[in-house]
């Protein structure tokens, strides 16, 4: 898909609606199906907010994930909605608008927000989990040349993420931990490895205490 089609038009209405910047602002982009969302993405993203001086950071709910199984996904509806509740800071936007701009890659999502929202800081987060499989991506050092990226530390994956074929590719580019405020205003490419109290939460653990639960609920 190309930037600029027809496939790149945006209704501003509903669940789709884009939030609201202007140039010179920081704002972390943390992508995901969010089936469900749950206090470890909150978590990351209260940690961006701090370390990275961040002013805003949207959470781009995915109409689905081409590396994971799409078999147990509930309605973008549902998830968004889960989503608000769980997000609880007035400096996190809740957004599913890749599901009208017809965004299947991060690639495309990043390409479009970027030509989108000319001047804004923006910087891509992401989990060492995905970080460890981040060579898998479609046009993933396109990606990591577009924007700055962090890279938040998760239980069990500091080793297999630092030296993941990605993490060696771009071992040039990344700052130390100390450096992290300066990251949203560098210029690609550039990545920090954040450390720090970690979540054992996951999507797929509740989604699996839901199948169990008789109210499918937790």
């Amino acid at each position: 898909m190309k930037p600029g089609s027809s496939r790149f038009r945006i209704r501003p209405s509903g669940l789709t609606r884009l939030p609201r910047a202007a140039p010179g602002m920081r704002i972390g982009l943390y992508g995901g199906s969010f089936n469900p969302a749950h206090a470890g993405h909150r978590h990351v993203s209260l940690m961006a907010l701090k370390r990275l001086g961040l002013d805003r950071v949207w959470w781009i709910v995915t109409p689905g994930n081409p590396l994971k199984d799409t078999g147990e996904l509930v309605t973008t509806a549902r998830r968004v909605e889960e989503a608000e509740q769980v997000s609880d800071d007035p400096r996190i936007d809740v957004t599913a608008f890749e599901e009208e701009i017809g965004a299947r890659y991060t690639v495309d999502t990043l390409t479009y927000l970027k030509r989108r929202y000319p001047g804004v800081r923006f910087v891509w987060i992401m989990g060492a989990d995905n970080l460890a499989s981040f060579h898998r991506w479609r046009g993933w050092r396109r990606i990591a040349r577009m924007m700055p990226m962090a890279v938040i530390d998760r239980p069990g994956w500091t080793l297999k993420a630092i030296h993941s074929r990605s993490a060696t590719a771009l071992s040039a580019s990344r700052i130390s931990e100390n450096e992290a405020l300066a990251l949203p205003g560098l210029e690609p490419p550039a990545w920090v490895f954040l450390h720090g109290p970690r979540s054992h939460l996951s999507s797929t653990k509740l989604r699996q205490m839901r199948r169990t639960s008789p109210t499918g609920r937790h």
